[in-house]
């Protein structure tokens, strides 16, 4: 009994370890590195029009961050109950309205270089957190994690943590409070947003 539940421990042991390596830290940090360089610093560095800007960082958004998986944990427990309907105009209005505020948010950082210091661990298997700062010129530098989600071999930026203020964290807080707020639910919150991107 005892040799069996050795072998029991064992296995779980191995399947434990393997979950907990299932991100590569040196590829999240060279994938991250590509995001900024190529993609942030270069874009917010070039003086191109805010229409040609948004267009860029539309790009961007679209192909280095999982806006469907972060649109759905900012929903919470109302992606349950939401209708088919609800969710798509929700994740569209959502990726919209993100394409909008981090494409101006990022202006903050114009001249200046993200600085990578390494990687931390996350409660998730498959997700890892690269960290990074950029120097500014008064004070200490600003802090900017990345949590990365790796889906078999396909890396994506899931969450943007700007000096501990997560963006899914802070939208899902935002969201919730309106939602039980508003007596139209979901769809208010959705024509609310929707007001906000005009």
């Amino acid at each position: 009994m005892k040799k069996f539940f050795a072998i029991i421990f064992s296995t779980l042991l191995f399947f434990n370890t393997q979950a907990n390596a299932a991100v590569d830290a040196d590829k999240a940090e060279n994938f991250v590195k590509s995001v900024t360089q190529t993609g942030i610093e270069e874009l917010i560095n070039t003086d191109v029009s805010a229409a040609e800007k948004k267009e860029r960082f539309t790009k961007l958004f679209n192909k280095d961050l999982d806006l469907d998986t972060i649109g759905k944990n900012v929903l919470g427990r109302y992606w349950k109950t939401a209708t088919p309907q609800q969710r798509k105009e929700f994740i569209d209005v959502y990726r919209k309205l993100n394409i909008q505020t981090w494409s101006e948010r990022f202006d903050d950082f114009k001249g200046k270089h993200f600085e990578f210091i390494g990687t931390e661990k996350s409660n998730s298997a498959d997700q890892i957190f690269v960290v990074t700062q950029v120097p500014m010129e008064e004070g200490k530098p600003a802090s900017v994690k990345w949590r990365v989600k790796d889906a078999n071999g396909d890396l994506r930026i899931v969450d943007i943590i700007i000096e501990n203020v997560s963006l899914t964290l802070t939208a899902r807080s935002e969201y919730t409070s309106y939602i039980q707020k508003s007596p139209n639910g979901i769809d208010g919150l959705i024509k609310d947003l929707k007001a906000k991107l005009k």
